[in-house]
Formats: C-alpha cells, sequence, structure tokens
C-alpha cells in the first residue's frame, strides 16, 4: 500500500511539474512574441530589402497546455510597386503551438527530450494564396511541423502537399508529386542545416507560337552545412542533385539534362575566404541528340572577408536605391547600364587581398574524345587613391597580376559534336558528318591563320600566359599593349600582312 501511495504521489508531482511547466513556458513564450517578430523583419530587411514585406502577429491565445496566434505577412508599402503582395494582400500563418517541457505534438513522435514549445503552422486561405489552395483541394500546400528548444534552437520538417493544377482555357498545367524541406538553426541564426527533397515537377503551357510545352523535373534534393563567419559572410557545405530534367515542344524533346551533381564548401580563416563549387552532368541531350558529358570546377581563394561583406552591402544597397527610382528601374537598358557602372565601381573593394580564382577544368566529353578549358588568374590589390587608368593596358595591369589559360579541343570530338548538331537540324548522317568535318577543319584553319590557336596532333590549342606586364600568346612572346592592340582592340582580326 506504501509503494502504491509513493508511485501515486509521483504521478501527481510530475502532473504539478508538468503543468506548471506548461503554464511557464506560455508566459515565456508571450513574452518574446514581439522580439521573435522582430527579429523576422530584420531578417525580411537583410535578405530581401526590395520585397517591402513586414510581419506582424495577432489573435495570440494563451492557454495551459496549448497557445494560437497568427503571424501575417504584408507589404510595408501603400502603392502597387511591390511585386510580391499588393497593398491589402496578407499571408497569414496560423500558428498551434502545444507547451514544454513536453509538447503533446512531440510526445506523440516518441520524442521524450524537453523542449519549450512545439508549432504547428499552416496557411491560411486569403485572397494572397487562394489559387494555392485550389490546387491542392482546400489544404494548406504548406504544412510544418517546429520544435523550440529551451536555448532557442529550432529543428522544423516542412511539408510541401501534392498539387494538380488544370486550366483548360489556357492550356496551362502544374503538376507537383510533393517534397519535404527539413530545417535546423541555433538560437542566433547563425549555424543552419537544409535538407530538401522535391519528388517531381511538371509544367505545361503553350509558347508564343500556340505550341504546347512540357518541363519536367526529377529527383531534386539540397542538403546544406552552413555558418556565419567572423565577418558575417555565410559559409559551409552544399550539394544539390538533380536526377533529370527534360523540356519538350509539341511533344519531342528539345532538351534533356540527366545526373546534374553540384558542390560547394566555403571556408573562412584569419579573415581569408576561399571554397570551391564543382558541378558535373552525366548526360545532356539536344533535340534528341547526345552532346556527351560536362565538368565544371571553380576554385576561389585569398578573399578578405570583410572587404567582401563590405562590397555586398555596398554594392545592394546601391542596386536597391536603382530599383526604388522610377526613371531608371522602367528603363531596362539604362537599369543594366548602372548595374553595370556599379559593379566596376565597387570591385575594387573585392580585390582586396589579392585574390585569386581557377577554372580547373571545364570540359565537355563524348564517346570522340574530351576538350577542356583551365584558367589560374591572380588579381592585384588596387593601390588605395590612385585615379583610373585611362589606357587600357594600364587598367588591366593595375588589377591583374598574372593569368595561366589553356584551351584544349579535340578534333575527334569536336566533329562528333557538329555531327549531332547538324543531325539535330534534320541532316542526313553522311551529310551531318561531311558538314561537321568541313566546319571543325575550317576552324582549325581560321584559328591559326590568326594566330589564335596551334594545332598538335588531333587538338586545337590555344594557351595564353600574362606576368609582369608581359603577354606569351601559343608561345609568342608580347608586350601586354601589342597583345591588346593585336586581339582584344581590333588588330587581330585581320589577316597578318606578308612582311610579317
Amino acid at each position: 500500500m506504501k509503494k502504491t501511495r509513493i508511485a501515486v504521489g509521483v504521478v501527481i508531482a510530475l502532473g504539478v511539474v508538468w503543468t506548471g511547466g506548461a503554464w511557464l513556458t506560455g508566459k515565456q513564450l508571450e513574452k518574446h512574441m514581439d522580439q521573435v517578430v522582430a527579429d523576422a523583419n530584420a531578417k525580411i530587411a537583410e535578405a530581401a530589402p526590395e520585397s517591402r514585406l513586414q510581419l506582424s502577429y495577432q489573435d495570440y491565445q494563451r492557454g495551459l497546455f496549448s497557445s494560437s496566434a497568427r503571424f501575417v505577412l504584408q507589404s510595408s508599402s501603400q502603392t502597387e510597386d511591390n511585386s510580391l503582395l499588393k497593398p491589402g494582400q496578407s499571408v497569414v500563418f496560423k500558428e498551434t503551438i502545444d507547451h514544454g517541457p513536453f509538447p503533446l505534438a512531440q510526445l506523440k513522435k516518441f520524442n521524450l527530450l524537453p523542449s519549450m514549445a512545439s508549432v504547428h503552422s499552416e496557411l491560411e486561405n486569403t485572397d494572397a494564396v487562394k489559387k494555392l489552395f485550389e490546387m491542392a483541394q482546400g489544404k494548406s500546400v504548406v504544412q510544418a511541423e517546429t520544435r523550440i528548444g529551451y536555448g532557442g534552437n529550432t529543428d522544423s520538417r516542412i511539408q510541401l502537399l501534392p498539387v494538380d493544377y488544370n486550366n483548360v482555357q489556357t492550356h496551362e498545367r502544374f503538376a507537383f508529386e510533393g517534397g519535404t524541406l527539413d530545417i535546423s538553426a541555433d538560437d542566433k541564426g547563425d549555424k543552419v542545416d537544409i535538407n530538401a527533397d522535391i519528388k517531381s515537377v511538371a509544367l505545361s503551357s503553350k509558347n508564343q507560337l500556340d505550341m504546347p510545352m512540357l518541363f519536367t523535373v526529377n529527383g531534386l534534393t539540397f542538403d546544406a552545412n552552413s555558418r556565419l563567419s567572423e565577418e558575417g559572410l555565410r559559409i559551409g557545405d552544399q550539394k544539390v542533385v538533380l536526377k533529370s530534367f527534360t523540356t519538350a515542344v509539341s511533344g519531342k524533346d528539345v532538351l534533356a539534362l540527366e545526373g546534374l551533381n553540384g558542390t560547394s564548401n566555403f571556408d573562412s580563416k584569419d579573415n581569408r575566404v576561399g571554397g570551391e563549387v564543382a558541378y558535373t552532368l552525366d548526360s545532356l541531350k539536344l533535340q534528341g541528340q547526345d552532346f556527351g558529358q560536362g565538368k565544371l570546377v571553380v576554385k576561389l581563394a585569398d578573399f578578405d572577408g570583410k572587404a567582401m561583406k563590405a562590397f555586398s552591402a555596398n554594392y545592394n544597397s546601391q542596386v536597391q536605391a536603382l530599383s526604388n527610382d522610377p526613371a531608371v528601374a522602367n528603363d531596362p537598358a539604362l537599369y543594366q547600364q548602372r548595374v553595370s557602372e556599379l559593379l566596376m565601381a565597387n570591385l575594387p573593394q573585392l580585390l582586396k587581398g589579392s585574390p585569386s580564382i581557377a577554372i580547373a577544368p571545364f570540359s565537355l566529353k563524348n564517346a570522340k574524345g574530351e576538350s577542356s578549358f583551365n584558367l589560374n588568374t591572380q588579381f592585384k590589390e588596387p593601390t588605395p587613391g590612385t585615379p583610373p587608368a585611362d589606357d587600357p593596358a594600364q587598367r588591366l595591369d593595375s588589377v591583374l597580376k598574372s593569368l595561366d589559360s589553356k584551351l584544349t579541343i579535340s578534333m575527334p570530338m569536336a566533329t562528333e559534336l557538329m555531327t549531332r548538331a547538324a543531325l539535330g537540324e534534320g541532316h542526313s548522317q553522311e551529310d551531318a558528318a561531311k558538314l561537321a568535318e568541313q566546319q571543325v577543319k575550317g576552324l582549325a584553319a581560321m584559328g591559326q591563320m590568326f594566330r589564335l590557336t596551334t594545332q598538335q596532333d588531333d587538338n586545337i590549342i590555344t594557351s595564353l600566359q600574362y606576368a609582369n606586364g608581359q603577354v606569351t600568346m601559343n608561345g609568342e612572346k608580347m608586350p601586354l599593349e601589342q597583345f591588346l592592340t593585336r586581339y582584344m582592340l581590333g588588330g587581330g582580326m585581320a589577316a597578318p600582312s606578308l612582311s610579317e
């Protein structure tokens, strides 16, 4: 009997502690709601200032074991210039919050770890997202479950429901098989891990010639582990995999990509940022013709972290100012010109620390061979206070320390590539092969005539090196001024004279 009383006492004590903890958790959440919204708006302003979106919360109702609230995303602009949300429109997230220390939603999953809260989120059917509800048969197309730890860390699983939208009048159809998005973040949002899995997407419509088009995406996954460096830059590792992407017009395949794999990894040490981006493609097909496999590796080293952060902040704020100027924003040609000018004006800041960029390699391979391009570039940190040079050679020399590049085109590979292109245009196999051979031989002869290429065995080769004001083009040394005059300023496009 005594043991039974003790057991009952323990159960009652646990119930009291749980109830008291849940009540305190509800109070904590309510006190921190304003800060949560303020932090969210700060992140929106930093990540997408041009969106002019603002978050607020309404109808917070606190209970003993659970609470509820509505988070409202609206335009902060009172004009029609916001393309995301018009004034008066809103995107509303309905939140159901189970209090800790043992939220009921987590207990149902047999997750017994103490946590501050478990939040279920879904969209409310408003005018801005009405079409999404129609596509998902009246359900919220986005549903999320988030666990909030007492330290402020969060773990979210976002479920994207399948949708099937078919507009008979416009011949548009969008079919989405659904997917998941897992996001984990620490209390400050400095360390963020993301895992996404999208099964398949199909979109059909008609082009300007009233021809039916079909786009399909299958097997898209994305994994990222990122953190903020001391300079405030997001660094870490990423991986993206795409099983296939196809485009068809009137039932005929136009483009097909298979086996696209991409990785990136960036790190920062002692204010030096570097990393590598790499992509491989298992198969590229155009109009049903196999164009082979591809590979691209880009390496960056010795970028100044603080300078990169400053460059990003300055450039983005200046581009935002352009977007807010109707006279510029409504003129695409003028807008592009001003953006280019801003990029060049801020470029010296990005070159602080004399960084380097390498392409090693960019290659394309088919059954007949492989062609590749390699590049290694070392930049100079511009001297502060030095006015821009008027001479093109001096301008280039002021930012470029060294360059080493080589292009190797396999003639059998290029002939196969051009044959495939001719077959796609409707030529017969025999005619396509002859035309391709003529084109590749013509390219080799023209390149040699204009001193752009050399030929070694079955390869067309171009090599270019630069250092200390001297250029070596295919083994021929010359001053930078002579190189620019011959090849870059129009001098190289005329056949060499007999006196040369």
